[in-house]
């Protein structure tokens, strides 16, 4: 039974980080430049992305689309490579309590974060954007490619404290932490390539980011609280009783 509660926690875990890459594209800092973005790497303007339906302009828009996620991914994929190195170092190094220390340390940190991210607090040194600056002297895909690299090393209001938040949490479970961020660069890449298909929708999206971020901010506080008082074993265990319960029912 331990074994299946931790592959619940770990699935868990997992949606987390897929809803925090989600999180990260739809927030105010990313989502209403995201026309801006598809015009800078692909050389096509932004009135032709959004009103230009043809095959030519949907596959640039594509491939360089898919570099741009791959410039990303390989500087998001390291650094949580490196928060799981330093967390097992961390564990090795300290004795007994250590992992528990570690999470508690991590559930303040992303209680912090969520209260930076839905902007119920302001610091004005968290504010601040910066960013690696690439200059694309011509549409190409390895230009496209050191655009998300660029855009991945830098840091943003929204996108920052999200994925240090899970680089944290990474840390803190550091066998599963590339999991961990594997899915947080897949939940930001799924809404990103969808949208680049259908990108009217995004005006929407625009209109409801303020709101879905506060959502976000939220979220991000009570998986602190989760974290800060060891609260995933037992959530885990109730969410496998929940669905050992309504199989059961169907069974009966």
């Amino acid at each position: 039974m331990s074994m299946i509660t931790a592959d619940t926690a770990l699935l868990l875990g997992l949606a987390l980080a897929f809803g925090a890459g989600a999180l990260s594209f739809l927030s105010p800092c990313v989502l209403p430049l995201f026309p801006a973005y598809l015009s800078y790497i692909t050389g096509v303007s932004v009135m032709d992305i959004q009103e230009d339906r043809s095959a030519a302009v949907r596959k640039k828009l594509l491939s360089h689309a898919l570099v741009f996620i791959s410039g990303i991914s390989v500087v998001f994929i390291s650094l949580g490579a490196g928060a799981s190195l330093v967390g097992q170092w961390m564990q090795d190094l300290l004795s007994g309590s250590s992992g528990l220390l570690i999470q508690r340390l991590a559930g303040i940190f992303i209680i912090f974060m969520g209260l930076l991210v839905a902007g119920w607090v302001q610091i004005p040194l968290f504010m601040k954007e910066r960013r690696f600056q690439y200059s694309k002297s011509k549409t190409s895909f390895a230009g496209t490619f050191f655009v998300g690299v660029g855009f991945a090393a830098g840091w943003t209001p929204c996108i920052g404290p999200i994925f240090a938040s899970i680089l944290l949490f990474a840390a803190t479970q550091p066998a599963q932490g590339m999991l961990y961020t594997i899915m947080y660069v897949i939940g930001f890449a799924v809404p990103f390539l969808v949208l680049t298909f259908f990108i009217g929708s995004s005006k929407w999206l625009v209109r409801k980011s303020g709101i879905i971020v506060k959502i976000g901010g939220a979220l991000m506080i009570l998986m602190g609280l989760v974290l800060l008082f060891g609260w995933m074993p037992k959530i885990a265990a109730y969410i496998l009783d929940l669905i050992s319960g309504s199989w059961l029912s169907k069974l009966g």
